[in-house]
């Protein structure tokens, strides 16, 4: 009785999406929508938010993998929602990258101060913010590009 192998149960395959999730963060319904295509053509997740605060709101929930953020937002000030971002336990490790057309003198040095990792100005080349992606997303050390 005892020399009969029990048969071991097998857990059930579970299928995992290990795609990583960018959060959108824009009020312009057009721009979020082909660059949620876009990244998704490239097998990533995307999900939107265009106002500050539902974006502050969806990256404490969903914890994307990266969010890119406008400057101008019906709500708030993108810096000052970077800066939440960043001083979010939920959100610290979370790079953010800027998608701007502002033109200031000093737009740069004030969106570095506010916590954000790249910019990106208005009209951008699609291939290069791709780029910025996935090496944004590879510093963090939470994606392999090699798994896929």
């Amino acid at each position: 009785m005892f020399a009969d192998v029990l048969e071991q149960p097998q857990p059930e395959a579970v299928e995992v999406d290990e795609r990583p999730t960018i959060l959108i963060i824009d009020d312009d319904a057009v721009l979020a929508d082909v660059l949620s295509r876009r990244l998704r053509q490239q097998r990533f997740e995307a999900i939107t938010a265009t106002s500050g605060r539902s974006g502050l709101s969806t990256a404490r929930s969903q914890r994307p993998a990266l969010i890119v953020l406008d400057l101008r937002l019906p709500d708030a000030d993108g810096l000052s929602i970077c800066e939440e971002l960043a001083d979010s336990p939920e959100t610290c490790t979370v790079p953010v990258i800027i998608l701007s057309g502002l033109e200031q003198p000093d737009i740069l040095r004030r969106c570095r101060a506010a916590g954000c990792h790249y910019f990106v100005r208005k009209p951008y080349d699609p291939n290069a913010l791709l780029i910025l992606i996935r090496q944004a997303i590879r510093e963090t050390g939470d994606w392999d590009e090699s798994d896929e």
